[in-house]
């Protein structure tokens, strides 16, 4: 397939999957149930966080953690504390358990309290042409409280080599805004270009099979292959193929 071809293929399928359809098999479905920008934040951030497994699973846990945080996450992150521990008793989502979930509490009240935010730190961390860089800057602002080993594996670093799907996936959710009413687009201060692709087995293989991409392994080589060759596609807005790409590979088994 020519490039060109090419390119017409997936702006088509961007065009059938980028729709408000798709929010509904999608745990981006999660923080569509705020309207506050700290809310969509955190509900987001909590949400891709555990997205990976079954997908009925997931959608139920993040709905159970919802409900846990008394369905206003940025206020109960605020006012978070000892006391609101047995809240967190219980939840499990794979391998995050409980643990896990009443470190990121913690966590995510120093971010809003003393850090500005997360759109602060992923902001202030990122370069020019990416976000990876800021991804590796916020797992150790992330970890700085006192925790346990176990929960480091829950937030993904690129420059251990990870293709950080989640939190890439994440950000995605956060800063693009093309009016077509999946992804919200409320991080202005990160322009849509600095973006990665969230690679997983799905987009990764048709990725392959498209020949955007040789690397066998899903990790930040592959991820840095695959940036280069989707903005050749679109330099302002590569990550849009995720959609091409995704729904090629989960929903058409292409």
């Amino acid at each position: 397939m020519k490039k060109s071809e090419l390119k017409e293929f997936l702006d088509f399928k961007v065009n059938q999957y980028n729709t408000p359809d798709f929010i509904g098999t999608d745990p981006i479905q999660i923080p569509h149930q705020f309207s506050k920008k700290e809310d969509i934040e955190i509900a987001g951030f909590l949400a891709a966080t555990i997205a990976w497994g079954n997908r009925k699973s997931i959608l139920k846990n993040a709905n159970d953690l919802m409900e846990r945080m008394e369905r206003s996450p940025h206020d109960f992150i605020l006012n978070f504390s000892d006391n609101n521990l047995e809240t967190m008793e219980g939840f499990v989502h794979r391998t995050f358990n409980s643990i896990d979930l009443s470190y990121f509490m913690w966590s995510l009240q120093n971010i809003y309290k003393n850090h500005g935010g997360l759109e602060k730190i992923f902001s202030t961390h990122a370069t020019a042409i990416s976000l990876q860089p800021a991804i590796h800057e916020f797992k150790k602002i992330f970890f700085e409280l006192p925790h346990q080993k176990r929960t480091q594996k829950h937030v993904s670093d690129p420059l251990k080599n990870s293709a950080a799907k989640r939190i890439n996936m994440f950000l995605r959710w956060m800063v693009r805004n093309d009016n077509c009413g999946v992804d919200f687009g409320i991080w202005e201060s990160i322009s849509s270009s600095q973006l990665s692709c969230p690679l997983d087995v799905h987009s990764g293989n048709i990725a392959r099979k498209l020949k955007l991409l040789k690397r066998k392994q899903n990790d930040a080589k592959a991820l840095a292959e695959l940036d280069t060759a989707l903005r050749k596609l679109d330099h302002q807005d590569p990550v849009k193929y995720d959609f091409a790409l995704f729904g090629l590979g989960a929903f058409e088994k292409y």
